[in-house]
């Protein structure tokens, strides 16, 4: 592996910041992860160096930068891969120092993990390896052969993985996703809550392999064997590659399940469909016919697919594996039907421990893309099939409020806690709120008048202090007098008077939908 084929990798997202072709073909042997200001005794030639750069401040300026690359270059690094969590970005005087020394500069962004990287460089390697002139496997004839065998018949993830090891007396080892379900583990392995296993994963004791198939950034697998003396590399690289091919006929099948949600969410978004239609529209996603359901709606403001993939592996982290379709909306918008349980559950449940765990579970997922947040909207429960319908209208709505509440975070919005003014104006769509403000507030939207940015100060400050006069006065500093000639302002320009109630509601409503 090249550096250049480093830099290939996109789900790293690295970013070259000085690099020629001598210094991009380089052959790198190794990764060392470092934050040492002189890491020489440390480093072999070829290696990449990944360093936090917690070892430099500003104050230093290029001295420092100088004196840690010089020390690179003199152990034969192949490249510098500069992380830009602690400053925000690479500082300027590193790019020059490894300019001078002639070591190229990547920078890694806060979003990518410095053991990802790792993952990244050994996984070639091995694949390198495995590919090479062999007569023998890492793993034992036998093994490979029933392996063969069980992927042909369908076998589980846990019943691989644990026949994968089982000549080496089962080490404790799981299979895990990005976000930390447990997908599998071999008898040995602890029982690791999600928080637990993302920790194994970003700060690791054991070895971690990255199964590669075309899985999201959400539903990745990743191989976790908690002792690095219990397997050989090149054996876990084997192991890693029969999960591949099993993940790659769970995705196709997926495929297919997906296309048969996407045609019951067209059904569900077209009008309200007739009872045998849509029940025969849920066998075919093998949801049972009867209620309780969840109508549960995503984006990640850039296509449906990850999207998608991201409520499938939110609704998996539920316990007890409750059914659920994930499909497609007409406009792109992953949308997922969930059962809820029983038929026979109170009509007026006094909590939903669904729509609480969903939101529980929603930050692991968002975590995985910080640049295209997660989004989602959950509808109140549908009681009966025939309120399916209604329950996709609510949570393409609460989704629209968490696009416009949480624009750069993304989050979970439910239909159940949308029960102010605000909340519920969020959800409305943002060229109708911009419509009713410029309507509503008229004359007072023009930010290019002095004058009137104060009347709309005045009357924000009215209606915050619930139509005080007195205490609006004391608020901005102004004779009573002054505020009742200003109001009288904001009245004739709007149209609005200020003794009606409902007048009240409409101006403070457009100043809510600003």
């Amino acid at each position: 592996m090249h550096v250049e084929d480093l830099l290939r990798l996109t789900a790293l997202d690295l970013d070259l910041l000085w690099g020629e072709g001598p210094q991009l073909t380089r052959e790198i042997s190794g990764v060392t992860a470092t934050d040492l200001e002189d890491p020489t005794r440390f480093l072999q030639a070829g290696e990449v160096v990944l360093s936090g750069l917690v070892w430099w401040s500003p104050a230093q300026g290029r001295a420092k930068a100088d004196r840690f690359v010089a020390a690179l270059a003199t152990a034969g690094a192949a490249a510098l891969l500069a992380g830009e969590e602690t400053h925000g970005a690479v500082p300027a005087a590193l790019v020059d120092a490894c300019k001078a020394h002639g070591v190229a500069l990547v920078a890694v962004p806060p979003h990518t993990n410095f053991r990802a990287i790792i993952d990244a460089v050994y996984l070639r390697q091995w694949g390198d390896l495995s590919r090479r002139p062999s007569d023998h496997h890492a793993l034992p004839e036998n093994v490979r052969i029933e392996l063969s065998r069980l992927l042909e018949t369908g076998a589980d993830a846990a019943t691989l993985l644990d026949r994968a090891l089982a000549h080496l007396g089962a080490p404790a080892c799981h299979l895990l996703t990005a976000t930390g379900r447990t997908v599998a583990r071999t008898p040995a392995a602890p029982h690791l809550s999600p928080d637990q296993a993302l920790r194994q994963l970003t700060r690791p004791t054991g070895i971690s392999l990255r199964i590669e198939t075309d899985a999201t950034a959400y539903d990745s697998w990743h191989l976790y064997l908690h002792d690095p003396d219990e397997a050989p590399p090149r054996l876990l690289h084997e192991i890693a590659d029969v999960l591949a091919r099993h993940q790659e006929q769970r995705l196709a099948e997926a495929a297919g399940a997906r296309q048969r949600a996407t045609d019951l969410l067209a059904l569900l978004s077209a009008a309200r469909p007739a009872g045998p239609a849509l029940r025969a529209a849920l066998r075919a996603c093998d949801l049972p016919e009867d209620g309780p359901f969840h109508l549960l709606a995503g984006a990640t403001g850039t296509h449906s697919a990850p999207a998608a993939a991201a409520l499938a592996e939110a609704l998996r982290h539920l316990p007890g594996d409750p059914p659920f379709a994930v499909g497609t909306l007409p406009d792109g918008t992953a949308a997922a039907v969930l059962h809820l349980g029983a038929p026979d559950a109170p009509a007026e449940p006094a909590a939903d421990p669904r729509g609480d765990q969903l939101h529980a579970i929603w930050p692991l997922l968002s975590a995985r893309t910080p640049r295209t947040p997660l989004h989602g909207g959950l509808g109140a429960t549908a009681r009966r099939a025939e309120d399916l319908a209604d329950a996709l209208v609510q949570a393409r709505y609460a989704l629209t409020a968490a696009r416009t509440g949480a624009p750069r975070r993304g989050g979970l919005t439910r239909t159940d806690d949308m029960t102010s003014l605000g909340a519920l104006l969020a959800g409305v769509p943002e060229a109708v709120r911009n419509a009713f403000t410029t309507r509503t507030l008229g004359p007072l939207t023009d930010e290019d008048d002095a004058s009137r940015r104060t009347l709309l100060h005045t009357l924000e400050t009215f209606l915050a202090h619930h139509g005080s006069w007195a205490r609006t006065a004391e608020a901005l500093h102004l004779h009573v007098n002054t505020v009742h000639y200003r109001m009288q302002r904001i009245e004739s320009l709007t149209g609005r008077d200020l003794a009606r109630l409902d007048h009240k509601l409409d101006l403070y409503a457009a100043l809510r939908c600003r």
